[in-house]
């Protein structure tokens, strides 16, 4: 039986992860972690302010917090010699530097997107950048209006796809507005927040007389939990080092 910690269980898919680990004869969730949590508040496990303070034994955490939770949640792994699985999106080049040095001591495997669709996703885009180097590459992404960060990691992640597969395509383009022509080297990418969209990602590539659009669309949060139960059941027996979804899938 494995047993898990959850960061950022009283979140949206902190809240998911639990309940389908709930049902599961595999896992066991022994501690949840919440900056918010209300200690008066009946829950059926303990629940703390900081992964540090967990009296609890945990053979890995699951991180769905917040990016600005990112320097107290390595601290405790270190000090826990803790593997972490971090889906948190919104990280500063700083913050990820920070996972990448403790991804020396432990094993980190960092995605922001564990949905098993959307690493084949992304390893299409890498196929189709390679080949259409003169295509205008353009990223659209939709997400439900409570989403704090914009563009998406996800968006970001696809993006340095096309770029790594490209490298003349080198400029991101954040929305457009004004009265400039499009330049052959940008990826734009557009963010749209409305309603309770889980999340879409579509990829355009264009040429002349002809447009390939690869897409992903998100129906229910629970792919992303799946995703991040299987990347904790991958990282457990690791040794340390900086891993994600390309690993999960062996190379894909």
């Amino acid at each position: 039986m494995q047993k898990i910690i959850i960061q950022g269980i009283k979140g949206k898919m902190g809240s998911v992860l639990f309940k389908l680990l709930e049902d599961s004869e595999e896992h066991e969730v022994v501690a949840g972690v919440s900056r918010n949590y209300n200690k008066n508040k009946e829950v059926t496990i303990p629940v703390y302010h900081s992964l540090n303070e967990v009296k609890e034994h945990a053979d890995v955490c699951i991180d769905f917090s917040n990016h600005s939770a990112v320097n107290s949640l390595l601290k405790g792994a270190v000090e826990k010699q803790m593997p972490l699985v971090i889906c948190t999106t919104g990280f500063s080049d700083e913050e990820l530097g920070c996972i990448k040095k403790a991804s020396a001591i432990i094993p980190v495997f960092q995605s922001y997107n564990t949905s098993i669709g959307v690493a084949v996703t992304n390893a299409l885009v890498a196929k189709a950048a390679k080949i259409l180097k003169n295509f205008d590459a353009e990223i659209i992404e939709a997400h439900h209006n409570q989403k704090q960060d914009s563009p998406s990691g996800t968006a970001l992640m696809l993006a340095n796809t096309i770029r790594e597969n490209s490298p003349e395509r080198d400029i991101l383009k954040y929305g457009r507005h004004g009265h400039d022509k499009r330049n052959k080297d940008e990826i734009g990418i557009h963010s749209i927040r409305a309603g309770s969209i889980v999340g879409e990602h579509s990829i355009l590539f264009a040429g002349e007389g002809e447009v390939l659009e690869i897409k992903h669309t998100a129906q229910s949060r629970d792919i992303f939990a799946r995703g991040a139960i299987a990347a904790a059941d991958f990282i457990v027996n690791k040794a340390s080092g900086f891993y994600g979804m390309k690993d999960l899938m062996g190379g894909a």
